[in-house]
């Protein structure tokens, strides 16, 4: 009998270790703080204030592939994908995660560019800053501006973020942007991006960098992280469809110089995807992050 029970429990302990198999899962990797974007999985739970239908099941599926937080996308009317504030963050907290950030933004009118007056934009951020405070957002994150031509434009955009920076400071928030591969581009011999990045207030206005389309737009991102560090609180990884599918985004480079960019939080985002199941595209972001030996968990030391 003796003998039975110890071949029994070998066969067992054989079986974990085979890939797959709960031991393998155990060990797969530590535990690092991942974000999602939740435009990443648009298609299952809608966006831009509008519902697709009961977003709670697919919350509970990122959190069981690894996600620990959210970005939102979906801010409207203060409410957050249909919901309240209170209640959008309740039902991420219950799924096990936590809600990191949100996108949203009012640009500004051809009226308040040339006068240079947005008191009336402001009052929107008031509402929009109040019920991301309630959300428990850490960030408010601009996804893009208006297209301008002039760097006078720009600098009055320097100004009007340099205030909602400020006003997120008072209550408690941080305030960034995030760039797509136009802000590379130039105005006036100017390269935009580097004009908002030395326009800002440091204290008041942070980076979101989408790797991805900082790329496209022909730059480094490392190189970037060493002539402005400190300045990139926030990073977008992502890359042409799931994560290190393209062979074009040097992950490995820039989670090497993460800290000297001033990380403090990653963030997952998916345009595209290589499947007709956007879950599976989740997955394997989440599975190269969590697997990559690159990647830290010290994005979590604030």
């Amino acid at each position: 009998m003796r003998n039975r029970l110890f071949a029994v429990i070998c066969v067992l302990l054989a079986l974990a270790m085979l890939p797959g198999g709960a031991s393998a899962k155990a060990k797969k990797a530590p535990k690092k703080d991942i974000g999602i974007q939740l435009y990443s999985v648009r298609s299952l739970i809608g966006v831009f204030g509008k519902s697709q239908g009961d977003y709670k099941p697919v919350l509970k599926q990122l959190a069981d592939m690894g996600y620990t937080s959210v970005e939102a996308a979906s801010y409207k009317d203060g409410m957050l994908y249909g919901q309240t504030p209170e209640q959008f963050r309740k039902d991420v907290e219950d799924a096990g995660m936590r809600v990191i950030s949100t996108h949203c933004t009012l640009n500004l009118s051809d009226e308040e560019l040339a006068s240079g007056d947005f008191s009336k934009a402001l009052a929107w951020w008031d509402e929009c800053i109040a019920a991301h405070k309630a959300a428990g957002a850490e960030y408010i994150v601009v996804p893009s501006m208006r297209k301008i031509s002039t760097l006078k434009d720009l600098q009055t955009y320097c100004r009007y973020f340099n205030e909602v920076g400020a006003r997120c400071a008072a209550a408690g928030m941080k305030f960034g942007y995030h760039n797509h591969s136009r802000e590379f581009e130039k105005i006036e011999d100017k390269v935009m991006l580097d004009y908002m990045l030395e326009n800002t207030d440091p204290d008041k206005v942070l980076f979101e960098m989408d790797v991805y389309w900082t790329v496209m737009g022909k730059a480094s991102p490392v190189d970037y992280f060493k002539k402005y560090p400190g300045r990139f609180r926030l990073l977008h990884i992502k890359d042409r469809r799931e994560i290190g599918q393209s062979g074009m985004v040097g992950f490995d480079a820039i989670f090497a110089n993460a800290r000297e960019a001033g990380v403090e939080n990653i963030i997952v985002e998916i345009e595209g995807s290589s499947y007709n199941d956007i879950v599976r595209s989740v997955r394997e972001c989440a599975d190269y992050l969590l697997e990559a030996p690159f990647v830290t968990a010290f994005f979590r030391d604030k």
